[in-house]
């Protein structure tokens, strides 16, 4: 019998909504070109693939995320907003997700605890007890949890920059009165999971395999230390259909030093059964 989180990884929301879904996958973008600003002689896919080891010297932020993906015409978006802890290496999200048909119950925000092998759902839905979690194993899912829970972990998707390829300077813009310096480009799954610190590698080795393309168009802004204020990623996916759908992930970053208190489930809270898939 599979473990419950291979179950959750295809039935949590935003796999639900991605089953049917048709999407165009975004172009990439290629180019090496010097960045302007204190760090003009340095390459921007040096300061891309840095950006993760930045967020661990800066300890902690508050986060918001969006996965936004197309149904039949129809954009659905999931919403997050939660809590870092990038020297733990652990995060809080609570995820809002689409409005439920007309006739169907409310549905309420699932709660998610981040790390680097799992992630935690709490009212994950049908099947599962109202006070026990379901975990997702990184190596379980088919994505290395990138998009399993409707959104990506702020440190995976900066450790999947470390995969860049491709980058180029895009200009400086004023984002939440700071100013940013905007670069975009292309990172490679398998690059990224050779590159990563322990914890991501079996997850974005999973997401090589997994998606559709190893390859996922980027766009970051970097603040003047080097940290991620916001990036945007695509992944791509084939439906039941075989067909390419793309799913966008952005995670905005702020408010750094945020206190942060992330504690994990006791062994005893962790649903251990099968739950319902739909």
């Amino acid at each position: 019998m599979r473990r419950a989180g291979v179950d959750a990884a295809v039935a949590v929301a935003a796999a639900a909504a991605m089953a049917g879904a048709v999407g165009c996958s975004g172009g990439a973008v290629a180019d090496d070109r010097k960045a302007g600003g204190a760090d003009g002689a340095r390459e921007p896919r040096e300061l891309v693939r840095q950006a993760a080891g930045r967020l661990a010297a800066a300890g902690s932020s508050r986060a918001s995320t969006s996965m936004a993906m197309a149904t039949g015409g129809t954009r659905i978006v999931i919403r997050g907003e939660g809590v870092y802890d990038y020297r733990k290496r652990r995060g809080e999200l609570w995820v809002t997700l689409p409005e439920a048909p007309a006739g169907r119950a409310a549905r309420r925000p699932i709660t998610e605890l981040l790390t680097p092998g799992a992630v935690y759902l709490k009212n994950r839905g049908e099947g599962v007890p109202e006070d026990k979690w379901v975990r997702v194993d990184a190596g379980d899912s088919a994505d290395g949890n990138l998009v399993t829970g409707g959104a990506t972990d702020p440190l995976a998707a900066a450790e999947l920059l470390r995969g860049a390829r491709q980058a180029e300077y895009r200009g400086t813009v004023d984002f939440a009165g700071t100013q940013v310096r905007r670069y975009g480009g292309v990172a490679h799954l398998g690059d990224a999971a050779a590159l990563a610190r322990s914890g991501w590698r079996e997850a974005l080795r999973a997401a090589a395999k997994g998606f559709a393309s190893a390859e996922v168009p980027f766009d970051v802004y970097l603040d003047g230390q080097g940290r991620i204020r916001k990036v945007r990623q695509e992944f791509s996916f084939l439906n039941e259909a075989r067909r390419t759908v793309v799913v966008t992930s952005t995670t905005t970053l702020f408010d750094f030093g945020a206190p942060v208190d992330v504690r994990l489930p006791a062994a005893g809270d962790i649903f251990d059964g099968r739950i319902a898939t739909r």
